[in-house]
């Protein structure tokens, strides 16, 4: 259990500082993803440790993952979207787009 906990908080803080320190939008997503997927490992761990004979914690991880693609979907369509429009990624020039 301590293992996939170490590799679980290790995704977390990677997807953390990808998070913070990128300024491509793209980066930022994938970053936002790696910290989800850390979030659903340990759902999964705690459930098979606290609760052996149940699945609750799967159930959950399998409907993390469905809205988790829904909302890569989502996140991509906008960035294109974006890049249509100023034809740049880049978190610094997104104020362009309030006038």
């Amino acid at each position: 259990m301590i293992g996939y906990l170490m590799v679980s908080t290790v995704m977390f803080f990677a997807g953390v500082y990808g998070f913070i320190t990128r300024r491509n939008m793209l980066a930022i997503l994938i970053s936002l993803e790696l910290m989800l997927n850390s979030v659903d490992i340990n759902f999964v761990v705690f459930n098979r440790y606290l609760f052996p004979q149940q699945l609750e914690g799967f159930f959950f991880t399998l409907f993390a993952v469905g809205i988790a693609a829904a909302e890569t979907a989502i996140a991509i369509a906008i960035i294109i979207n974006i890049y249509r429009n100023i034809r740049n990624i880049q978190v610094g020039n997104l104020d362009k787009m309030k006038y």
